[in-house]
């Protein structure tokens, strides 16, 4: 029989209240303390607590405190990632972030999700998207990416977005829900 950990990370409906899972949110939770009380000078004790905390990560990521997670190892970075403070991300499922991509202050990465109808949900089970964000996006403050996004390389979304869909590479996006902004021609 399959763990509620391993249906959590498949995106399967799963029991949150599971002995395991419950265990690993308060290990993260000490982890999240801990590299929330650092500043960005305390670059080695900040490299070695990733090291610990998250699934993946590469050279040069900044990642400004205070930052939350649910779990640290379902999510995966690559090289020279940068977010700004107050990022949120529920990591349920697998959250990778693309070389040089930059995420503005108080950005919502969730995967996580709910089902429906009301009898499944009574039943407390809750059941997670993956979300992918590629190379060099840039992304706004204050964005939400909703579970199951994929956001294509040298992507841009405005500060404030509410994207609830996936967004191709080198697209710009604003708005709730998130569209594509029309660019305007250039004037000589």
């Amino acid at each position: 029989m399959r763990s509620e950990k391993d249906k959590m990370i498949a995106g399967e409906l799963y029991q949150p209240g599971d002995v395991e899972l419950v265990r690993d949110r308060a290990r993260n939770q000490d982890i999240q303390r801990r590299y929330n009380t650092t500043i960005v000078s305390d670059s080695a004790e900040r490299k070695s607590i990733l090291d610990e905390w998250l699934g993946s990560h590469s050279e040069g990521c900044a990642l400004r405190a205070p930052l939350h997670m649910d779990y640290g190892y379902n999510v995966h970075l690559g090289r020279d990632v940068f977010l700004n403070y107050g990022c949120v991300l529920l990591d349920v499922c697998t959250i990778r972030i693309g070389d040089k991509t930059q995420i503005g202050p108080y950005v919502q990465i969730l995967t996580a999700d709910h089902p429906r109808d009301g009898a499944t949900r009574d039943t407390g089970q809750e059941f997670g998207q993956p979300i992918e964000i590629g190379r060099n996006v840039w992304i706004g403050g204050g964005a939400i990416i909703l579970p199951g996004v994929t956001i294509g390389d040298d992507a841009v979304v405005g500060a404030g977005a509410v994207v609830t869909k996936s967004v191709p590479p080198e697209t710009t996006v604003a708005g709730n829900p998130a569209r594509p902004l029309v660019p305007r021609p250039v004037r000589d």
